[in-house]
C-alpha cells in the first residue's frame, strides 16, 4: 500500500522494491531527509490491453527508487507507532463497520485471506519450507509466514530504515534464525534460480516501473510448483472500446502518484496477461477493493488524533504529502478507479524434470 508514507503503506509492502542503487549494507544510516528534496513527478501511464508491451519494456524514472527509499526511511516509524508492524491493508467483510479495535485483526487476517485465496497447504508434508517477501516493509508478513510454517523468511526491501528495523524486530521476537531483511532490488532479486517454495509481495508492485520484469523475478525465484501471490492497487481494467482511462482518471492517478512514488499503473488484466506469458499455472484474481473499504477512513481518523498530528507534523514533509492526498485513494475507490487485487499463480512442476520454464517475455501483446 503507498503508505501514507506511513501514515499509509503499506501506506506497502512495503514498501518496496522497484530498481535500486545498491546499498552496502541493510544497517547503513538513513539517508538525510536533504537527499530526496527535489522528487520527480511521476506521471502514471496505465496501459490498455492493446498497449500492454510497454509493460514489458518500461524503466524506472530519474530518481524513483531513491524516492521510494526516501518515503518509507521517513515514515515506517510513524506507521509502526500509530498501526503496528504490518504495513498493509486490513481485509473486512463487504459493508462491514469497523471500529479502531478491529484494525491491526484485519491486517493479520488480510494475510490470511491471501493464503486461502491461493490454497497454500499448511500441512507438514506440503507446507511452504523457504518463503520470500519481496517489498518487506519491516517484515510484518514474513515473522507471521515464519511462525505460522515454521519456514525460513528472507525479506527485500529498497529502505534500509526498514531493513534495519525487520531484522531488529525479529531478534526481538525470536526469529533472527528463521526472518531476515536486507536491502535489494524486486527487479533484480539477489537469490539464486528456483530458491523459493512461497513467493510473496503484499502492496508492493505498484512500485514496480517494470511490471513484465517484476512477475518475471517472482517466477525466477521461485521453486518448481512453488506458489506466488501478488497484493497490489492496479486501475480498472479497460473496456474493449477504450485504449485509454479517462482524463479525469488519469488526473486522478496521477495526484496519488506523486504522493506515492509510484510509476505505471497496470490492471488486473496486464497482470493475468504477465502471468500466461511466463507460462505460470492455476492463475486466479480477485477484486478485493470492497473488503478493504473501511481501512483508508480508518487510516485518515488516526492521523487526526493528537499522537497522530504530532507524529506526522515531526515526520517530514514527505509523509504529510502522502497523507494529504490519502481521500483521493477513497475517491479512487468509490469511482471503481482503483482496485485492490489479488493475483496468484504457480510455477509449472515441469521444471523438475528438466523441462525450462520460461522466466522473460520480451512482449505481452
Amino acid at each position: 500500500m503507498a503508505n501514507s508514507a506511513a501514515l499509509l503503506h503499506s501506506l506497502p509492502s512495503t514498501a518496496s522494491t522497484p530498481r535500486l542503487r545498491r546499498r552496502a549494507s541493510a544497517t547503513q544510516p538513513a539517508p538525510s531527509a536533504g537527499l530526496f528534496c527535489r522528487r520527480p513527478t511521476l506521471a502514471p501511464r496505465p496501459m490498455a490491453s492493446a498497449t500492454t508491451a510497454a509493460l514489458a519494456n518500461a524503466s524506472a524514472p530519474p530518481g524513483l527508487n531513491e524516492g521510494i527509499a526516501g518515503l518509507y526511511d521517513e515514515s515506517s516509524g510513524l506507521w509502526e507507532n500509530i498501526w503496528g508492524e504490518h504495513m498493509h491493508h486490513g481485509f473486512y467483510d463487504s459493508g462491514e463497520a469497523a471500529d479502531m479495535s478491529d484494525h491491526r485483526r484485519a491486517q493479520i487476517r488480510m494475510i490470511e485471506e491471501a493464503l486461502a485465496f491461493a490454497a497454500v497447504p499448511d500441512n507438514p508434508a506440503n507446507k511452504p519450507k523457504t518463503i520470500v517477501d519481496v517489498g518487506c516493509g519491516i517484515g510484518g508478513s514474513s515473522r507471521y509466514l515464519a511462525n505460522k510454517y515454521g519456514a525460513q523468511c528472507r525479506g527485500i526491501t529498497l529502505s534500509p530504515v526498514q531493513a534495519e528495523r525487520g531484522n531488529a524486530l525479529a531478534a526481538a521476537q525470536g526469529l533472527s534464525d528463521k526472518a531476515s531483511f536486507q536491502v535489494a532490488d524486486a527487479l533484480e532479486q539477489p537469490f539464486p534460480d528456483g530458491q523459493f517454495d512461497l513467493v510473496w509481495s503484499m502492496e508492493s508492485g505498484e512500485h514496480m516501473p517494470n511490471k513484465q520484469k517484476f512477475v518475471g523475478e517472482l517466477a525466477r525465484v521461485a521453486a518448481p510448483g512453488a506458489t506466488i501471490i501478488i497484493v497490489t492497487w492496479c486501475h480498472r481494467n479497460l473496456a474493449p472500446s477504450e485504449d485509454s482511462l479517462k482524463p479525469d482518471e488519469l488526473n486522478l492517478l496521477k495526484k496519488i502518484c506523486d504522493a506515492y512514488y509510484l510509476p505505471d499503473w497496470c490492471s488486473p488484466s496486464d497482470y493475468v496477461k504477465i502471468a500466461k506469458s511466463l507460462s505460470l499455472e492455476d492463475i486466479k484474481t480477485a477484486d478485493w477493493s470492497e473488503n478493504v473499504a473501511p481501512f483508508w477512513p480508518a487510516v485518515i481518523q488516526s492521523a487526526l488524533t493528537w499522537k497522530g498530528l504530532t507524529s506526522l507534523l515531526r515526520s517530514g514533509w514527505k509523509t504529510i504529502k502522502g497523507a494529504l492526498v490519502m481521500p483521493l485513494m477513497i475517491q479512487g475507490y468509490k469511482k471503481g478507479l482503483i482496485k485492490f487485487t489479488i493475483i496468484t499463480c504457480r510455477k509449472p512442476q515441469a521444471a523438475i524434470e528438466g523441462e525450462e520454464t520460461p522466466i522473460a517475455s520480451p512482449s505481452i501483446e
